[in-house]
């Protein structure tokens, strides 16, 4: 439409706009805003912050130039993994709407998140699968914490209130040694410091390795514990064959490490009481398992006592058991008297016997015919041996002849001669030697060295020496 003149303003019965109510006109701009603003995500500091009694959350997300009402159910509100707080930068994810009472829009939270904290849950989450999958967080790796330890290791700072907290647990309940492994438990160093501290009481030996380990910190943003989220920190707590408990942040604070440690304490003041017993109460146990023992042992003994009274009163008298074992004495002690005289007049009367055949003139008799054998024996030795060794002497110089008839003396007395090489190797023909060959002619009653001449009597040249082994023997 073209602007109008002031003269002619038209009145509204003369206006071809349709006439809306007041309601009408708020629910078509609610339902403009919801189509073109359905889903949203804004960043934006949190302002005024009020959770209703229903549960319902109201905040307002301003910047510095504008600012928009925000409203979360909830059930949404019951998902929140943070408190949200006035002056809190938060990401803001959900859809427009308006308010017709109050003729204004706001924006319909269904997630909502820490600005740059998403990022570092994301991370955290993805980080966290990747260890579970590898079986770091599973139940059956866990190590059960030994009931009294005899030395605890802590990892923490060494300024904190931590460590006075700890220190002052153990007091009350069970004074125990304590090493501490100071580290940074904030910052980019602080990871590399806890895991090589975790290692480093691994590495220990002796009287210093201790029984259970403690990595503790206090509470803290997601930022100032996000050291403990780190893999490095998460499999050198995974990996330590000590017992470690961890205590870090508070109840509501979880860590990777929570997971991969052997127990999870709620704060470091807990991991101290679950890493020692109370004293007292130990103490007072072991008197009532000690009285208990006691009173067994007496009503062991009366029970044994009163068996063996009931045993003793269905046992026979001492007198009746050894009745008929003495009536058996009495009967054997008669039968051995008489046995011993019986048996003295049996010896007797073979000894008179055997005297009886050891009279003198029976063994003068005796001696008598031995004395005339030995002499006929002794008369039949003396011709027998002579002849004997008549015997032997014609058999030996029947022997002696025969061996001096083949002996090769005799054929050298008859001429011959028996030649040797230098070596001593017996010469079988004359084929074998040629000349300048060396020899040795042993005679009869001599020996003598001569070397062989060729044919026609030139001088010979000497000829290589054989080697041993030659004939068994030759003679010419």
């Amino acid at each position: 439409m073209g602007p109008m003149s002031e003269t002619a303003q038209p009145g509204p019965a003369n206006s071809n706009l349709p006439e809306l109510t007041v309601s009408e006109l708020a629910q078509s701009v609610k339902r403009t805003v919801e189509r073109d603003f359905d889903r949203v995500r804004v960043r934006g500091e949190l302002g005024r912050v009020l959770i209703a009694k229903s549960g319902h959350l109201y905040v307002d997300l301003k910047d510095e130039n504008a600012t928009i009402s925000t409203v979360m159910w909830k059930a949404n509100v019951a998902a929140l993994s943070f408190k949200p707080e006035e002056g809190l930068e938060v990401v803001v994810e959900g859809r427009l709407s308006t308010y017709p009472g109050r003729s204004q829009y706001q924006l319909i939270a269904e997630r909502m998140s820490p600005a740059g904290v998403g990022a570092l849950l994301a991370q955290l989450e993805k980080l966290k699968a990747k260890l579970s999958a590898e079986g770091l967080f599973a139940r059956e790796r866990k190590k059960p914490i030994p009931y009294l330890p005899r030395l605890i290791g802590v990892v923490t700072s060494p300024t904190g209130a931590v460590i006075r907290d700890i220190l002052h647990r153990l007091g009350e309940r069970f004074p125990r040694r304590v090493l501490l492994w100071p580290v940074l438990v904030q910052g980019p160093e602080a990871a590399g410091q806890i895991a090589r501290a975790i290692k480093g009481f691994n590495a220990l030996t002796g009287a210093l390795r201790p029984d259970v380990l403690i990595v503790a910190r206090g509470g803290g943003s997601i930022e100032d514990l996000w050291a403990f989220n780190e893999e490095i920190v998460v499999r050198a707590a995974a990996e330590s064959a000590i017992p470690l408990i961890s205590a870090v942040g508070h109840e509501t604070d979880t860590t990777l490490i929570d997971f991969a440690s052997d127990l999870r304490a709620p704060t470091p003041t807990g991991a101290a009481e679950k890493a020692v017993p109370v004293r007292a109460e130990l103490i007072e146990r072991i008197g009532v398992l000690e009285g208990r023992l006691k009173g067994g042992l007496l009503r062991g003994l009366e029970k044994r006592r009163t068996e063996v009274r009931a045993a003793s009163a269905r046992l026979p008298r001492l007198e009746t058991l050894f009745q008929i074992p003495q009536q058996r004495f009495d009967r054997a002690a008669e039968r051995l008297n008489a046995g011993l005289v019986a048996n003295t007049r049996a010896a007797q009367s073979k000894l008179d016997r055997v005297a009886a055949r050891l009279r003198p003139q029976a063994l003068s008799q005796d001696i008598a015919r031995r004395r005339e054998t030995l002499a006929r024996a002794v008369a039949r030795m003396a011709p027998a041996m002579k002849r004997s060794l008549e015997a032997r002497k014609q058999h030996l110089g029947s022997a002696a002849r025969m061996l001096e008839s083949l002996s090769h003396k005799s054929v050298l007395a008859r001429g011959f001669v028996m030649v040797h090489r230098e070596d001593g190797t017996l010469v079988r023909a004359a084929k074998d030697l040629s000349p300048g060959d060396e020899i040795e002619l042993s005679f009869a009653d001599d020996k003598h060295k001569a070397v062989i001449e060729p044919p026609g009597g030139g001088p010979a040249k000497p000829r290589a020496k054989p080697k041993p082994g030659g004939g068994q023997g030759s003679l010419f």
